[in-house]
This record gives C-alpha cells, structure tokens and sequence, in this order.
C-alpha cells in the first residue's frame, strides 16, 4: 500500500551513477528549454512572469515522490494557461493582486480535486472525454492562443477569450502596430520554426552527433530570447516602444495558503474541475505513449494523485495550474531522463534561474515570449486530425466540430463542456439505436452471420437476431419494437433466438423488456430463446426469476440452439 502510493521507493532503490549522469543531462537540456517556456505560458495566463518560474519548481519535486512516469515533465503548459486565463480573467483584472490569488487558488483546488479523484480510483471518468472532443478543444485552444499572442508580435492591445473578440480587438487597434516590435517577433518566429524543422540537420552536416544535434536544437528558444536581450540593449529599442518584460523579482516565494473565500471557492470550482480533467487527460496520454517505448507502466489513479499534490504544491508555492507538457516531456525522453529525478534537477536549475538570473532577462522583448508561444502551439493544431474523424466516423466529426466552433466563439469552458455533452448524447443515440442483424449458419460451419451480408442457411420458423450493444435503459423499447415488427411480418415463425455474443450488461429496464417479450411471444405461441449469453450476465439474470418464466431455453451457442431448435439436435 505505501509503495503503491509512494513510487519513488521503487525506481530509487535502483538509482545508480549512470543513472545520475543521464538524468543530470536531459535535466540540463530541460532547463534550458523551459525557462523561456515558464516565462511566456505565464503571460499566457494574465500572471507576472515570475509565477511561470514559481510553478516550474515545487510541482517537479512533488512528481518525483508521487508520479509513476519516468520522464513526465510537469510545469506550466499553453492550453491550462489559456484556461487559467479565461477563468480567472471573469473575476478581476489581469495583473491584480486578487488576480494572481485567485490563479493560485485556482491551482489549489484543481490539485485538491484531483487527490480527491486518484483516492477514489475514478480515473475512468477521464474517459468521458472522448479523443475527438480533446483534439477538437486543444485544436481550438491553439488557435486562441495563437492569435492572442499577436499582440506582443504586433505590439498592439488585444483583449478577449474568444476567436471573435480577439480578432474584433485585432482589427480596431491594427494602425497602432510597432514596427520594431513587428520585427522582433516575425524574426524569432521564423528562427525557432527553422531551428525546429531544420537545425538539427545542419548541426549533423558539421559533424554533430545526433544526440547533440537534436539537444542544441531544442536550445534555440534560449538563443532567441540572448539575442532579442542584447539586440533591445544595443539600439535602445525600449524607447522605441518595443514592450519589455521588466522587473522580475529574484528570489524563492515563501510558503504561503491562500486564504479561505467559500465564494470564490465556489466560483473556481468548475473552473478547476474542467482544468483537472483536461489536463490529466493531456498528461496521461503523453505519460503512456513515452512509457510504452521503454515497456513501462504507468499507474492512471496514481497519476492522479501526482498531479493534484504537484498542484497543490504549485498552490503554495505561489504558482499556477500545472500539468505534463507534451513538448518538454519528449526532450525530458529523448534527452535520455531515466527517473522522475531530472525532473527534480530540473527543479533545482529553475530555481536557481529565479535566484540569480532575472535581472538579465529586464529587456527580455515580450515579442520573443510571444513567437515561443505560437511557434510551440502551432504544433498542437491537428488539422489532419479532423480530416481523419470526417472520414471515419459522422458522429464523431460532430462531437469535434462542435467542440470547435463554440470553444472558438464563446470560450474553452464552454467548448469543452460542449464536447463533453455531444459526445454523451451521440453515444446514447448510437447505442439506443444499435445494430441488429437477422443472422444464419454459414454452410459447412457453425458460425452464425449476417443474412444481408454472407450467403448463410436459415432454419424455418426459427428468427435468430443478433443485438450487437448492450440492453439498457435507452435501447430497451427498440428491442421490443424490433423483434415485435419482424415476428409480425412472417407468421410461420414458431421461435425466436436472441443472440447475445456482444450483449456485457442488462439492466433492470432492459430485463423488464425481455420478460414483456416472453410474455408476449408465449401468448401468441412463440417461444423466446437466448444463446450464447456471456458468464456475468448469466450470474445477474440467475438472480432473479426471468429465467424460471422463460418460454424457451438458454443455449451455449448459436450452432446448438440452430441444432436443437431444428429437430437435428438433442436437448
């Protein structure tokens, strides 16, 4: 029990020298590239830069203790930014103190939920999230936060939390652009988008191992933001209006417990609900496709329990929400981390940034925090995605479009509770209405198909009909209305066969159904069969006294009941 929730007692009993050396290496490596990131997902937030700092250092050390990932990087990442801003942005003005506390609490009460939520084992509930709803929503994130942050590639006022409101802002303030400002950022975005795409080749052209290759690259943004400091300093550009970042102040914040507001509490309490679960959905899924290259295991409700500490511990530590980054997660793979521990240097190199080098980054453009921005969200714009779900599956493309549009026209809180309730209710249309199929023997086999697909032999006055969903609540009637239609159209039929091979649950509503179908069929002389009906479903219905009323049998299989039913078979 205490391993399970204390992971950190199995990987260290393991930690040697070489492990040491990897993890202080991709920790190096992580550092240098979340730096500028903690920064910009700050003002991505509506927060002084320094909370991005504050909520790169407690989260990672908590991790190490409680997460089950080997290379998960925990911090500040755009799409919790973007919704720690719409949601603390309705209740005070960006930059206020009551502004930064709420954005705290926010992160208190997520981490709290989330503890809550791991304790209880219902990392399941994630799964309500379905994968086009998540890919919609961050797709539409991505494009919010891309056009929000032309305001500092602009140099130009631009408010709002919606697609429609950026834009309108946008368009009233276009004639105030900065042409240094303009520069600054269409150079630094087109730098780390030629760094990401194209450096790395160039660096092996020259001799570079690939290893070192891929870990300069992904230094480009630190690059970016050396030069953009030095070109501000150079040619005075701060006069020029070219809008700096400041004072940031250096040192490590203090504990500190937000103070109690049953109001406020209640306000965020959504809020922090919908970050919880979107960001653990986020998290898990980076989190399992790294551990499946190494054949790992990760521990969804623990990861959970990870998560809400490592934001709590962000809470009181004076930071933000927090969740595992896609993008420094890889780098923290790719630069070969071996344990949740260069996570914990990571930590350490963050703050020591926070002690010693703010006062560099005082002419730090707000430009270049804008292209790292958009040049990392750009990524998360998945566009084939939506080409893929139109092509396979119409409901889901609803789910997703859906999702999209109200996130790009009225906020993420609403578009992921959009998502949330499309996917619900095209799931109970789908499964309300399930597919069924009169099915019969394969010539030669004893397996049972489809009539209108396969060329199959039937028995006469024998309907065998396959439910392909389980029977419940909503798809109760159709099954009755079903069966009633196809009995009523052939009047030579003497036994009807309810095939149950995908049938995992009947509840009560849907048992109620069956006994009236009984019923009904053994007063006009029909019998009602069930075959091949799986063990835990059995164990339910011999729980109660349906089987005792049955007009007809219960057969292990479809071939037995064809047999029997046919007069070629015994009892």
């Amino acid at each position: 029990m205490f391993q399970r929730y204390f992971p950190i007692r199995d990987w260290a009993s393991r930690y040697d020298r070489d492990t040491l050396t990897s993890d202080l290496i991709a920790a190096v490596i992580v550092t240098i590239m979340l730096i500028p990131q903690s920064l910009a997902y700050a003002l991505l937030a509506g927060l002084p830069a320094e909370v991005g700092l504050y909520a790169s250092i407690a989260p990672l050390l908590i991790y190490m203790v409680f997460g089950t990932s080997m290379t998960l990087a925990v911090g500040p990442v755009a799409v919790a930014s973007l919704m720690t801003a719409s949601a603390v942005g309705e209740l005070a003005a960006a930059g206020t103190p009551e502004y930064v506390g709420a954005a705290i609490l926010l992160a208190l009460i997520s981490g709290l939920m989330r503890v809550a939520m791991g304790l209880a084992r219902l990392g399941f509930l994630a799964n309500f999230l379905s994968h086009p709803v998540i890919s919609g929503f961050i797709t539409a994130s991505a494009i919010i936060i891309a056009i929000g942050q032309l305001k500092n590639l602009l140099g130009v006022p631009l408010v709002g939390h919606t697609l429609v409101e950026q834009i309108h802002s946008l368009m009233v303030h276009i004639g105030e652009i900065n042409l240094w400002t303009l520069g600054i950022g269409v150079a630094t975005t087109g730098f780390l988008i030629w760094a990401r795409t194209r450096l790395s080749a160039v660096l092996l052209g020259v001799g570079l191992s690939g290893k070192l290759a891929g870990s300069l690259s992904k230094a480009a943004p630190v690059v970016a933001v050396i030069v953009s400091i030095l070109l501000v300093w150079a040619l005075g550009l701060e006069q020029a209006g070219v809008a700096i970042l400041g004072d940031i102040p250096n040192g490590l914040p203090a504990p500190t417990l937000p103070k109690f507001d049953a109001d406020l509490w209640q306000m965020l309490a959504l809020p922090a609900l919908l970050i919880g679960v979107v960001g653990y959905v986020e998290t898990i899924s980076v989190a399992q496709t790294l551990a499946a290259k190494r054949r790992e295991r990760i521990d969804p409700d623990q990861e959970l329990i990870a998560l809400g500490t490592a934001n709590v511990g962000s809470a009181l530590s004076g930071g933000f929400p927090v969740t595992g980054g896609f993008s420094r997660s890889v780098v923290n793979f790719d630069a070969g981390a071996q344990t949740p521990a260069a996570g914990a240097m990571t930590a350490v190199g963050i703050a020591a940034a926070t002690l010693f080098l703010t006062p560099a980054l005082y002419l730090l453009p707000k430009a270049t925090l804008g292209a790292t921005i958009i040049v990392a969200v750009v990524s998360l714009i998945d566009l084939d995605a939506i080409r893929r779900t139109w092509a396979y599956s119409t409901t889901d493309f609803l789910a997703m479009a859906g999702t999209i549009l109200v996130t790009l026209g009225f906020g993420v809180e609403l578009g992921i509770a959009t998502g949330v309730l499309l996917s619900l209710m095209l799931f109970l249309n789908r499964t309300a209405r399930p597919h069924v199929a009169i099915v019969g023997r394969v010539p030669g086999t004893e397996h049972s198909r489809n009539i209108k697909r396969h060329e199959v032999e039937t028995t006469p006055g024998v309907l065998s009909i396959r439910v392909d969903e389980s029977l419940y609540f909503p798809n109760a009637r159709f099954l009755e209305d079903t069966i009633n239609e196809v009995v009523a159209a052939d009047p030579c039929i003497r036994d009807v066969v309810l095939m149950c091979p995908e049938v995992n649950f009947i509840d009560a509503s849907a048992l109620e159904s069956l006994e009236l179908i009984s019923q009904r069929l053994d007063e006009a002389g029909l019998k009602l069969h069930l075959s091949e009906v799986k063990g835990p479903v059995m164990d339910r219905l011999k729980r109660t006294d349906f089987l005792e009323h049955l007009s007809g049998e219960v057969f292990l299989s479809q071939y037995k009941a064809e047999q029997t039913l046919s007069g070629n078979g015994a009892n």
